[in-house]
């Protein structure tokens, strides 16, 4: 099976350099010095796996011309801009690893809905200064057909990317799956960005993670509002965030802060590995896009709202 990777940041990386490392034929989409390095010195990973494979990047997207799978590990606000010189591409499908819910959409413009599957990943890690990654979190990768029901294309991916060393499933209700992450991820990704915090650190504060709480439970009313269910079995389980009240929410999340510190006591979230890289955040194509959704039906979000104007000031500085 052909893949190809749009993005060679610390996911993209990840993904690529198992695939290649399992037999598959892989081409790495990148540009700049990441093209270089990985023409020069292979992908890198270290961490939960070790190994160093070359591969064969590509840094005009007009020089691809077909691949049956397009993975994007681009940011989503790169993603529209990225994804444009590729639209000549014949592909079988196409999905994003990228956080957030308007990625899909941004996917079925280009290359046509009947292409797009859903997608979460709870595979992390960090790319070193040197250019090497450092793989920190191989939990689960999910793809799925929207919005939901089963997917011949999505076993296979899912076979291929299993058979490399990503833990890998087919879900049935991606959007559900897609929407409950999304719930879980802009609590966490606030607070990485406000405190500045490992994971488990802002986790284990009882009034840092009520905000965390707070964010998670106006996103799922949002969800509830768009008459999207959101998901109560692991890992993306969303009930005893927002089911119970507001102190059961505390009390989940530090709970979970307990088995971050021992289990991955290293992790950061990747929006504060964006702040201090210096790169942009992904602030307004989630925050904000929750914002603009909960306008629109009526559904109050002051919390993110406040969260978003602070986090919006760190972004803005960032080219400033």
């Amino acid at each position: 099976m052909k893949f190809a990777i749009l993005g060679a940041g610390a996911l993209g990386s990840i993904l690529g350099g198992h695939l290649i490392r399992a037999g598959n034929d892989v081409t790495m989409l990148a540009r700049g010095k990441r093209a270089a390095d990985l023409r020069d010195n292979g992908i890198r990973v270290k961490g939960l796996a070790e190994f160093d494979v070359p591969c064969q990047v590509v840094t005009d997207p007009t020089a691809l011309q077909e691949t049956d799978v397009l993975i994007v590990t681009v940011k989503t606000y790169q993603t529209e801009d990225a994804i444009q010189p590729l639209k000549h591409l014949r592909i079988g499908s196409v999905f994003s690893v990228a956080n957030g819910v308007i990625k899909n959409r941004q996917l079925g413009d280009v290359f046509g809905e009947q292409r797009v599957l859903g997608s979460i990943a709870m595979v992390s890690g960090e790319l070193l200064g040197d250019g090497a990654v450092n793989f920190t979190v191989n939990q689960l990768l999910e793809i799925g057909a929207l919005p939901g029901g089963p997917s011949a294309a999505g076993s296979v991916i899912a076979e291929h990317l299993n058979d490399a060393g990503i833990n890998t499933a087919v879900s049935e209700i991606i959007q559900s799956d897609e929407w409950s992450k999304y719930v879980n991820w802009s609590g966490m990704m606030a607070l990485s960005v406000l405190t500045r915090l490992a994971t488990y650190k802002f986790l284990a504060d009882p009034k840092a993670v009520r905000v965390a709480a707070k964010i998670m439970r106006e996103t799922a009313a949002l969800a509830h509002a768009l008459e999207i269910s959101l998901s109560d079995q692991p890992p993306v389980a969303c009930g005893a965030i927002v089911d119970g009240s507001e102190d059961d929410a505390v009390a989940f999340l530090q709970k979970l802060g307990h088995a971050f510190e021992k289990n991955a006591p290293q992790h950061r979230v990747s929006a504060l590995q964006d702040v201090e890289r210096g790169q942009h955040l992904e602030i307004h194509e989630t925050l904000g896009h929750t914002i603009a959704e909960a306008a629109r039906v009526g559904v109050p979000v002051p919390t993110i709202e406040t969260c978003y104007g602070l986090i919006g000031a760190v972004d803005y500085w960032i080219d400033n």
